[in-house]
Formats: structure tokens, C-alpha cells, sequence
């Protein structure tokens, strides 16, 4: 299949400002994720209960629990 150098330059052009559009959306956020906080830490209980619901997934999974 032959490529046309005209086809090929509409395409490259395209891609490039989709990219240029993306980078603007882009960019005003960045600032904005860098000032932030980083956050509450994560509860022991939060973690004691998802690692609870994981193990007894593991066991169901297993069929040991009978």
C-alpha cells in the first residue's frame, strides 16, 4: 500500500495539535497538584479492615472455608 506524502503530513499535523491542545488542558493543573496537601494518613482501621476483607477472599477462593 503506497503511503501519499500529503495524506502522511495531515496526519503528523493532526497528532501534533491534539498534543498541543492536550499540553494547555494540561498545564494549569499541574500548578495547582503540586501546591496541595498530600493528604489525611490512612487509618490502621482502614487498612486492619481491607486486609481482613482480602484474607477472607483468600480463603473463600481457596474453599476452605467449609
Amino acid at each position: 500500500m503506497e503511503v501519499k506524502k500529503n495524506v502522511l503530513s495531515a496526519i503528523a499535523a493532526a497528532v501534533h495539535l491534539y498534543m498541543q491542545a492536550q499540553q494547555q488542558v494540561v498545564a494549569p493543573f499541574e500548578d495547582q497538584q503540586s501546591i496541595r496537601s498530600p493528604g489525611t494518613a490512612h487509618s490502621p482501621w482502614l487498612i486492619a479492615g481491607r486486609q481482613s476483607a482480602m484474607d477472607m477472599r483468600r480463603l473463600w477462593q481457596m474453599r476452605l472455608v467449609r
